[in-house]
């Protein structure tokens, strides 16, 4: 319990890490339900995977002396520009192919992934002094945050959400069934961009401040884990978010408490929530 009331003392050391990790927990699963309306689970594995890559590829660049934005922060800017970069061509390239040419997308996905994933690894060998820091995110370590990137993450992951919530019904409709909202008269083409912007800013945002693993993780299981004990769209929502900062507090806990990395933690926790809603529904369905 002394670790408990640690983490929540408002003088914590840590508090920066913590207070990225519930935003993440609250913001990513509500944008990772549109990944399961949508039938694109996989999507969800490889845009992040496309984000590192731009991050990986940032550094890169500012190691041979591309400088872009000239004060100290420089590169961290970079980096993050080089993600948002990567991910929105990687998504709005998919979602054009899909228009035009139907069907074989998860091959498409995956040749993503595969193109992401060794293209990190080459810019990272091709670039000795970002290995640490590129490393560093591909673990999952939450530890080091500034003020400034946690108040920037605030306000982006902030209005976001607002966004998400304010316009819930447009971008549930345009998921669920886009030949209804057509014959609703929706504008689905630009509801569909304006998702496909969140997505890439989210993806992109997180993955520059707590990596790869940590933005699939939250994208990706707190929806799927809630669509299997939920009915109607509204419960699967709230659902999802409180299983993710329910993961990722408990989650920081432990990994304070046993020193392990963060990020990890959360993930595997996120697993165990999914396999034990998953094994609970079984017995459920077993015993009626």
């Amino acid at each position: 319990m002394e670790q408990l009331f640690e983490i929540l003392s408002p003088h914590f050391l840590l508090r920066n890490a913590l207070y990225a990790g519930l935003l993440v927990g609250l913001v990513c699963p509500q944008v990772g339900i549109f990944f399961v309306l949508r039938r694109m689970v996989l999507l969800g594995i490889a845009l992040p995977q496309v984000s590192n890559a731009g991050i990986a590829f940032a550094f890169l660049l500012h190691t041979l002396g591309w400088h872009f934005f000239a004060h100290m922060e420089s590169e961290k800017v970079m980096a993050l520009s080089g993600s948002i970069v990567f991910t929105l061509i990687a998504i709005f390239t998919l979602a054009i192919l899909e228009r035009v040419q139907k069907g074989f997308t998860e091959n498409r996905i995956g040749f993503t992934y595969a193109l992401a994933g060794a293209a990190s690894i080459l810019f990272v060998a091709w670039n000795p002094y970002g290995q640490t820091e590129v490393l560093s995110m591909l673990r999952g370590e939450i530890i080091s945050i500034p003020d400034l990137y946690l108040l920037s993450m605030l306000a982006i992951y902030g209005a976001i959400f607002i966004f998400l919530i304010g316009f819930h019904r447009n971008f549930i409709l345009v998921s669920y069934d886009i030949d209804m909202a057509i014959t609703l008269g929706k504008k689905a083409i630009l509801w569909d961009i304006l998702l496909y912007l969140i997505i890439g800013v989210v993806i992109s945002f997180g993955v520059m401040n707590v990596g790869p693993l940590v933005i699939f993780g939250f994208l990706l299981i707190p929806p799927m884990a809630a669509r299997m004990v939920t009915r109607g769209i509204s419960m699967f929502c709230i659902i999802s978010s409180v299983i993710g900062v329910a993961a990722s507090f408990i989650g920081f806990y432990l990994s304070y408490r046993f020193d392990l990395p963060t990020g990890p933690t959360d993930v595997a926790l996120l697993c165990i929530i999914f396999a034990l809603l998953f094994i609970g529904k079984i017995i459920f369905r077993l015993k009626r």
